[in-house]
C-alpha cells in the first residue's frame, strides 16, 4: 500500500497504529497531528511519524487514509467539522473509539458525500500511555472490530484491512449496535462495578480506617481498572448510555436474585451461583486479548535480604526484559515475601520466568 496516512491523536493507540502501518507499508507517508506539541515532537523524534502538520485541515486534504485516534467526544467534533468537499477521492476514514453507534451517526454526513467511513475499535491497550509507549505489535492477536454501514462498499473494508495488516490483529465485522452491546457487557460495565466497589470501600473507611490497609492486597488487584482515565470513561458512559441503562436493569435484577439467596441462606443456590460463574470464567480464552488490557503478572517468592529486588530486576535487565510494574505484596523479616512483576506481553512474562529460573532458585508462578 502506498499513499498518505493521517493520524489524528498521537497517544498509545494512534502511535501504535502508525508504527504498524509503517512496518507493513514502508512506502506510505505517515502524517501526524496532536493537540500536544510535546507529543507531536516526540512522535517525530521517535520516527513514529514521517511528517507533522499543525492544522488538521492540512492533514485531511493530503490523506488517503485518515485515522481518528482521539477520545470519543473529540472524534465526534472532528467528524462534524471534516471538510468533505476537500477530501481526496476514495479516502477512507476510521476511528479507534470504544463506542460506535454515536460515532457512526456523527459520520453520516461523510457517508452522504460518498466518503467511506468505517468505524474501528482495536481491543488492546497497555497500562502505559503516550506515544513513547507505542509499539507496532500492540494489537497482535487482538480483536480489531470494524463497523461499516451498508453504504460502504466491501472493497473499501478490505482496503482498510490491508492498510491495517501490520497490526496482525484479528478483524471482526459487527454492526455498531452489536459492538456497543458487547463492549458494554465485557468492558464498560465492569469499569463501573470496579469504581463502585472502590466508592463503597471509601465510605466504609469513614467507619474504620483499617479498611484501606486491608484493601492493599486482593481488593486492590480486582479493582485495578478503577484507576483508568476518568475523563475517557465519562465520555464512554455518555456515548453508550442506552446499552448501559439496559445492562443496569439486568444487573440490578441479578443482584436482587443473589440477595434473596443470601437472605434465605439458600446454600445450594449460592453454591451453584459461584460454581456456574467459575465454570464459565475458567472456559474463557486465556491467550486471546480482549476489551480490557490483560495483566501479565509473574509472582516471585523472594527471601528477605538486602538487594534481593535489585538482584531480580538486574537479571531481567541483562536480557532486556522490560517490567511495566513491580510491587511487594508481603514482606516480613526472615520470611519469604512475594514480588509481583507485571509485563506488557505474555512473551515477556515467559522470558522473565525462564531468566529467573536460570539465574536463581526463587519459586515463580503466573497470575
Amino acid at each position: 500500500m502506498e499513499g498518505n496516512v493521517f493520524i489524528v491523536g498521537l497517544g498509545l493507540i494512534g502511535g501504535s497504529i502508525a508504527l504498524a502501518i509503517k512496518k507493513a507499508h514502508p512506502e506510505a507517508v505517515i502524517i501526524g497531528y496532536d493537540v500536544s506539541d510535546h507529543q507531536l515532537g516526540l512522535a517525530r523524534s521517535l520516527k513514529v511519524i514521517d511528517e507533522v502538520v499543525h492544522c488538521v485541515e492540512d492533514g485531511f486534504r493530503q490523506a488517503d487514509l485518515i485515522v481518528l485516534a482521539t477520545p470519543v467526544m473529540q472524534t465526534e467534533l472532528l467528524l462534524s467539522s471534516m471538510p468533505c468537499e476537500r477530501l481526496k477521492h476514495g479516502v477512507i476514514v476510521t476511528d479507534v473509539g470504544s463506542t460506535k453507534q454515536r460515532i457512526v451517526q456523527g459520520a453520516q454526513r461523510l457517508l452522504e458525500h460518498g466518503v467511506a467511513f468505517i468505524g474501528g475499535h482495536p481491543m488492546a491497550g497497555s497500562h502505559k500511555s503516550g506515544v513513547a509507549a507505542a509499539r507496532a505489535h500492540l494489537f497482535e492477536n487482538a480483536f480489531y472490530i470494524l463497523t461499516p454501514t451498508d453504504g460502504v462498499p466491501p472493497q473499501q473494508v478490505d482496503k482498510l484491512k490491508q492498510w491495517l495488516s501490520g497490526t496482525k490483529a484479528q478483524f471482526v465485522v459487527l454492526t455498531p449496535e452489536e459492538h456497543d452491546r458487547i463492549t458494554g457487557v465485557i468492558s464498560h460495565f465492569p469499569h463501573l462495578i470496579a469504581a463502585s466497589l472502590v466508592h463503597q470501600a471509601r465510605e466504609y473507611e469513614n467507619e474504620n480506617d483499617l479498611v484501606s490497609r486491608l484493601a492493599a492486597g486482593g481488593f486492590r488487584d480486582i479493582t485495578r481498572i478503577a484507576s483508568s482515565n476518568p475523563e475517557m470513561w465519562r465520555d464512554i458512559f455518555i456515548h453508550n448510555k442506552c446499552e448501559l441503562l439496559a445492562i443496569f436493569d439486568r444487573w440490578i435484577a441479578e443482584m436482587k436474585r443473589l440477595r434473596s439467596f443470601v437472605e434465605e441462606e439458600n446454600s445450594i443456590a449460592i453454591y451453584h451461583y459461584f460454581l456456574e460463574a467459575k465454570q464459565f470464567r475458567d472456559g474463557l480464552p486465556v491467550r486471546t486479548k480482549g476489551a480490557i488490557p490483560s495483566f501479565y503478572d509473574l509472582y516471585v517468592d523472594v527471601p528477605d535480604y538486602p538487594g534481593v529486588i535489585s538482584e531480580v530486576t538486574g537479571y531481567l535487565a541483562q536480557e532486556n526484559i522490560s517490567i511495566t510494574n513491580i510491587r511487594i505484596i508481603e514482606t516480613r523479616e526472615e520470611i519469604y515475601g512475594v514480588l509481583r512483576l507485571s509485563f506488557q506481553s505474555e512473551d515477556d512474562r515467559a522470558r522473565a520466568k525462564a531468566c529467573l529460573a536460570k539465574h536463581t532458585n526463587f519459586a515463580t508462578y503466573e497470575g
